[in-house]
C-alpha cells in the first residue's frame, strides 16, 4: 500500500504486536497516533481525534510502517448498484426537473466517486447534499423519504 501518495483518508489501521522488537524511539506523537489505531477508525476520524491534519498523521504513518508497528486492514466495501443509482437519477429528475442526472453525478464527485464505485456508507452524506439542491420543500421531503426508505430496505445503512 502506497500512502505517501494521498487518497488514505478511509483507511483503516492496526497495531502489530510481534516479539522481539528491539529498542523502538517513538516520539510523542507517533506514540499518540500508535494508541489511537484500534482496526475500526479511518485514518480520517484519527486525524481529527489527534488534531493533527491528515498530511502530517500520513508522515507518521510511514515512519509506524516502516518500523512495522501497523498493518492496513481490509475492509469490504459495499458498493452502490446501478439499479439504486438509476432509482436515485429519476428521484432527483422528478424533484429538480432534467438535470438531476448531472446534478446525482457533480454530487458524487464531489464526494470523491463516481456511478461505478460509489460505496454505500456514503448514501447519507450523498442524499444530505442531494436534498439541499432542492428547491422546494415538498419535493425535497419526498425525496429524502422515498431515499431513506430504499436504503434502509437495501441494508445500506445496517
Amino acid at each position: 500500500m502506497n500512502i505517501s501518495s494521498g487518497g488514505v483518508a478511509s483507511t483503516v489501521f492496526r497495531p502489530v504486536f510481534r516479539d522481539g522488537f528491539g529498542k523502538l524511539y517513538l516520539d510523542g506523537q507517533m506514540l499518540n497516533v500508535l494508541m489511537m489505531l484500534d482496526g475500526k477508525k479511518t485514518i480520517e476520524q484519527v486525524a481529527q481525534q489527534a488534531g493533527i491534519i491528515l498530511s502530517d498523521l500520513r508522515k507518521v504513518l510511514l515512519k509506524l510502517i516502516k518500523m512495522r508497528l501497523v498493518e492496513s486492514v481490509e475492509r469490504a466495501v459495499t458498493l452502490v448498484d446501478k439499479e439504486f443509482i438509476a432509482f436515485m437519477i429519476y428521484r432527483m429528475s422528478l424533484a429538480v426537473g432534467p438535470l438531476g442526472e448531472i446534478v446525482v453525478e457533480d454530487s458524487m464527485e464531489e464526494l470523491g466517486y463516481h456511478r461505478n464505485n460509489f460505496p454505500a456508507s456514503k448514501i447519507p452524506e450523498l442524499i444530505k447534499i442531494l436534498t439541499l439542491e432542492i428547491q422546494r420543500e415538498d419535493k425535497r421531503l419526498e425525496f429524502k423519504r422515498v431515499m431513506l426508505r430504499l436504503i434502509s430496505q437495501k441494508g445500506f445503512l445496517d
